[in-house]
């Protein structure tokens, strides 16, 4: 019984080390390089600098709307692409923005429409879809609504 349990293990480790050997002559060392450089590539991100990421609007009336422009630039190595640009609320709207390839060093722009409604101070997001690293980019409005002067003030109630 020892005998066969010896020679089963003697010869399963000589089928493993034959295989080994016929698998490494098989790898093409040109292939290896390419795919080396290919995966190196494929972690270079395009990067996004804005020319502000927070713009004030100051003081404005109660429903007065107002507008603002973002410009951008990749500053990384690959082409960037914007595919979606929401706002945390529909008070806010971006628009004017391309879905097109933006490549290394070109810029372009959106623009932030906010209706201008709300009470004293407002601060509102707005994000930026791409295939940046983190994914996600982000620039800010925020504007301080004075109150209507003509709007009629709620009763206090006496309790």
């Amino acid at each position: 019984m020892k005998r066969i349990r010896l020679s089963v293990f003697v010869l399963a480790l000589l089928l493993s080390t034959s295989c080994k050997e016929k698998a490494a002559e098989k790898i093409n060392q040109e292939n290896v390089e390419k795919a080396a450089e290919r995966d190196a590539m494929a972690i270079v991100f395009p990067e996004v600098t804005f020319d502000k990421t927070l713009h004030d609007f100051g003081e404005i009336e109660n429903g007065t709307p107002v507008e603002t422009t973002f410009n951008y630039t990749n500053t990384g190595k690959s082409p960037l692409v914007v595919t979606d640009i929401k706002s945390t609320c529909g008070c806010t709207v971006p628009q004017g923005w391309s879905k097109e390839p933006l490549m290394p060093g070109e810029s372009s722009q959106f623009t932030v429409k906010f209706n201008g409604k709300g009470a004293n101070k407002v601060s509102k997001t707005v994000t930026l879809t791409t295939n940046s690293e983190k994914g996600r980019e982000q620039v800010r409005i925020t504007a301080f609504v004075k109150p209507d002067p003509t709007a009629a003030v709620p009763a206090v109630k006496k309790q």
